[in-house]
């Protein structure tokens, strides 16, 4: 338990030296959140009532699909994999070191915009406290496990960026963040409902039901078994 602990401190520490991750951890999440909070109120002010979870939603999808997918690339690709190896180190370690560590660092930017946005924007604090914080909770868990996917499967880092901006951008555009989804064609929001951040919206607006519960479950497990796979291959190479 020890060792495990220390990979996960370790893992934090590497974290917070990556200039890259600290910008999609918490520095774009956060600019983003200054500036567009106050324009999502001025123009549309019932935007007050939804702006923790859109924010929320926007800063978990920019963490864990632009951030939490380059360390397995450096990681899987680089010589370090021998040394988990020669070292007798489980490969999937270096999957949960990475996402608990991602999970710590995105909890922390979510607690500042709980706790900022109804001082700065006076947006609308969730009724239910704890049934919102084990919805993002969720979401934070199936959102990491698609960037954890992307991590494993791309080669290369180049690739990786256009990769995790093709899942991004429609996460964030068709997830009603934006706008509401009833604005758009049938098609789109149809697509839309293949990525976790709809789901993961809809129960952080309150909607905490077994229909939005079951589509974040069945992408999890369908990321968890991907990434038991690809492991295995990468155990084998």
């Amino acid at each position: 338990m020890s060792a495990f602990l220390y990979g996960i401190g370790l893992q934090w520490k590497l974290d917070l030296r990556n200039k890259g991750i600290i910008i999609t951890y918490y520095v774009v999440p956060l600019i983003f959140f200054a500036f567009m909070g106050g324009i999502f109120t001025s123009i549309n002010p019932t935007a007050k009532d939804t702006l923790i979870q859109s924010m929320t939603v926007f800063g978990v999808m920019m963490g864990a699909i632009l951030g939490t997918p380059t360390p397995l690339v450096e990681l899987y690709r680089s010589e370090i994999k021998k040394a988990y190896k020669v070292g007798g180190i489980p490969l999937w370690l270096g999957v949960v070191n990475n996402a608990v560590s991602a999970f710590i660092h995105l909890f922390i930017m979510i607690m500042v915009i709980y706790f900022v946005a109804p001082i700065a924007f006076k947006a609308t604090v969730p009724p239910n406290i704890v049934l919102h914080f084990l919805s993002v909770a969720i979401f934070i868990v199936v959102s990491l496990s698609v960037g954890t996917v992307l991590g494993l499967f791309v080669k290369d880092t180049s690739k990786l960026v256009m990769l995790s901006q093709l899942v991004f951008l429609p996460s964030i555009m068709l997830s009603g963040i934006m706008f509401p989804v009833e604005l758009l064609p049938n098609a789109l929001q149809t697509v839309g409902k293949i990525f976790p951040a709809t789901w993961g919206y809809r129960l952080m607006k309150g909607d905490f039901n077994l229909i939005n519960l079951l589509p974040l479950v069945i992408i999890l497990l369908i990321m968890v078994v991907a990434s038991g796979y690809k492991l295995t291959k990468i155990k084998a190479e």
